[in-house]
């Protein structure tokens, strides 16, 4: 009997690994476990995951075209760091993509759908009231899951698979420039919107996700720094 791996077999396996490295980078950069400029070598990420640097291209290939890494020449790949501008673009993109989300949405929910949202919603707060590090990750990531749980229930999935990248990417763009805790506001918004969406009132829960997600803008610090002079920065 011939011991030969069938190439469907072999193509699907390394599909999966190549999914498995991507969605492990992808989780360590959204929570803020990687730092933006972290280098990520072909090597090094390979030598951790013990498969090839093919495998390992593939995956930060990737995690680039979500714009979650940046791919130097000569230079290789880093966790991306968005400019002010670019993650005004996000927010942006977000305030004309998530009210047609909501339309999509609402109608296909129904009451166990409401319930689930707000055992979400209830998890969600109940991060507010940590501190720390891992907490304000923890935290961060609740408040996208909330704009996917609405994706996922659109029964979209270009739709999904779009809100998808631009949470991640607003998520590294909230870990790097957002004042304060920005979910802890976002909790009672999100249950505004879900509210509004259970008694049928579609037009106000749109109006309530713009609002939310200038909200969420309005808290980012994305003011133009020029280079800092050393010796000023350090005070000597």
């Amino acid at each position: 009997m011939s011991l030969t791996t069938h190439p469907a077999a072999a193509d699907a396996s390394t599909d999966t690994s190549t999914r498995q490295i991507r969605d492990k980078l992808r989780d360590a950069i959204v929570e803020r476990r990687l730092a933006p400029g972290t280098k990520l070598s072909e090597s090094d990420v390979g030598d951790l995951f013990n498969v090839s640097r093919t495998l390992v291209r593939a995956a930060l290939q990737s995690l680039a075209y979500e714009g979650l890494v940046t791919v130097e020449k000569n230079r290789g790949a880093f966790v991306a760091h968005p400019s002010p501008d670019e993650a005004r673009q996000i927010f942006a993109t977000r305030r004309l993509i998530e009210p047609g989300l909501v339309r999509a949405a609402a109608p296909r929910i129904g009451a166990a759908d409401i319930d689930e949202l707000r055992r979400l919603l209830a998890a969600e707060h109940q991060l507010t009231a940590q501190r720390g590090r891992s907490a304000r990750r923890a935290e961060i990531k609740a408040s996208g899951d909330f704009h996917l749980a609405l994706a996922d229930l659109s029964g979209n999935v270009i739709l999904r698979r779009f809100m998808d990248e631009l949470v991640a990417r607003s998520s590294l763009v909230i870990a790097l420039y957002g004042q304060s805790s920005v979910s802890t506001c976002g909790h009672d918004e999100h249950g505004d919107i879900l509210t509004a969406i259970e008694t049928g009132d579609i037009d106000t829960a749109c109006a309530l996700m713009i609002r939310h997600i200038d909200h969420i803008e309005a808290d980012l610090d994305l003011r133009e720094r020029k280079p800092t002079d050393l010796r000023a920065a350090l005070d000597l």
